[in-house]
């Protein structure tokens, strides 16, 4: 059969090329060239050449398969997980602290500079275990031999995480980046809810360690049997678990156990199994301290904290300030962050639920002053809210961020009305991942108070 040319045809290659990788990109994958043209090569590290088998040739760019490695670099470590060649998670492992680190944040500081002109001053990056970190953890639920919309399987329940790449589940019996807490839950979990009657109409499992324990919300798609819910109640009783059932994406139900809390800065902060909190408590507890230090907050401070959800930096604030608002966008979190206060006696934090992509001018905490501003938006960013920002003409502005795409465009703001950019700090959240977080410190030209490098 004659096979004709069409235009529209995707043209594969599976050409092998030898490379020698120079740098990693902000996703942690080797940058090598060939041909003039970057090929990104998930698995490489700077240094080491191999042979790669290229799976994408464009006309800027291509990408490649690690075929065999020739050179090995200093920096390659073994990963620590047994999963880690099929989980689609922490994909780094292969990689040593000191080049995560290294790399990650000079990426910040190039996406920094290339998007403001300002060469930021590399700072030490804001880190905590490597391993041992991740306090919060979402598992799927899966009948062996299940296929989506078509048949329902007869294998045993399957509990893990999402395979690189597609749908399927690894069964996850270890996960060394899990607090030990909760890793040491994973097999005992898996085998109770696999002796539920219920075990093939599962959804998925969240796992969570508050302050107060470990706590289980479990995703089940029909009603539990009572047979089913004393097997959970019993099992919650002997492993000091909380459990709770969501029966839909908006229900739950606290099936045993106690209100989950955490605590930061000496405060206790109740929460709901399904709000946010940072997943790297290490983290989370020095970030905050490096917020609250370059604010160099004083009695009479009143300081404005956007995106606050229920108060992680708020609440901290309010005990060093005359006044605090946070205003945030998810209605739990801002009910949350108002009984938090109550329950630490912060009765100068209040909490306002408003839509921050609207129009804030019109919003009741607008017609307010403050000296101070902390936000700490989703991957989205602030635009909505910079140039409210830059009227209040704050004398300090820190920017928590999730994405350093938003925080370069939200900087040209502050940058433009002539604020100086005096520090920025990667935030090593997500070890082993692609994730990059950072904050960022603001200062208005009126402000001659001196700023640590720490």
């Amino acid at each position: 059969m004659a096979q004709f040319y069409s235009p529209n045809r995707r043209v594969t290659t599976r050409q092998t090329i030898t490379v020698t990788a120079t740098d990693l990109d902000a996703f942690g994958q080797g940058v090598a060239r060939h041909n003039g043209k970057a090929v990104f090569v998930s698995g490489l590290l700077p240094g080491e050449q191999a042979e790669v088998i290229l799976t994408e040739d464009k006309s800027k760019y291509a990408k490649g398969r690690l075929k065999r490695l020739l050179t090995t670099s200093a920096d390659r470590v073994k990963p620590a997980c047994p999963h880690y060649s099929t989980c689609g998670g922490c994909q780094q492992q292969h990689a040593s602290e000191a080049l995560q680190q290294r790399s990650k944040s000079a990426s910040l500081l190039r996406l920094i500079s290339r998007e403001t002109g300002i060469q930021a001053d590399e700072q030490p990056v804001i880190a905590g275990p490597q391993y041992g970190y991740r306090r919060r953890a979402r598992l799927g639920l899966q009948i062996a031999g299940a296929k989506p919309g078509r048949k329902p399987g007869n294998g045993p329940l399957v509990m893990g995480f999402r395979q690189e790449g597609s749908n399927d589940l690894v069964a996850v019996t270890r996960c060394p980046v899990l607090r030990p807490e909760l890793e040491q839950l994973l097999v005992p979990v898996q085998e109770c809810l696999a002796s539920l009657t219920a075990a093939k109409r599962l959804g998925h499992l969240e796992m969570v360690l508050a302050d107060s324990g470990a706590l289980l919300v479990l995703r089940h798609l029909d009603p539990l049997s009572e047979a089913d819910r004393t097997r959970l109640t019993a099992f919650a009783q002997k492993h000091q678990l909380t459990i709770f059932l969501a029966p839909d994406s908006d229900t739950l139900e606290r099936l045993c156990g106690d209100v989950p809390f955490y605590q930061i800065d000496g405060l206790a902060l109740n929460f709901g199994p399904r709000d946010f909190i940072q997943v790297n408590d290490a983290v989370n507890q020095q970030m905050v301290a490096q917020a609250l230090e370059w604010l160099a907050l004083t009695p009479e401070d009143r300081v404005l904290d956007l995106f606050c959800g229920m108060g992680n930096f708020t609440l901290p604030l309010a005990k060093r300030a005359k006044r605090v608002v946070g205003v945030e966008g998810v209605a739990t979190l801002v009910a949350n962050g108002q009984d938090n206060a109550r329950i630490n006696g912060l009765e100068n934090a209040s909490f306002f639920h408003e839509n921050l992509e609207d129009d804030v001018s019109q919003q009741p905490w607008a017609a307010q002053g403050f000296n101070k501003v902390l936000l700490d938006p989703a991957r989205g960013g602030a635009a909505g809210v910079m140039a409210h920002i830059v009227k209040l003409a704050p004398q300090r502005v820190v920017y928590v961020s999730c994405n350093p795409t938003t925080l370069a465009r939200d900087s040209k703001i502050l940058l433009e009305a002539g604020y100086r950019l005096a520090q920025v700090r990667m935030l090593d959240m997500f070890p082993h991942t692609g994730h990059l977080e950072s904050m960022a410190l603001f200062i208005n030209p009126s402000d001659t108070g001196v700023v640590s490098d720490t």
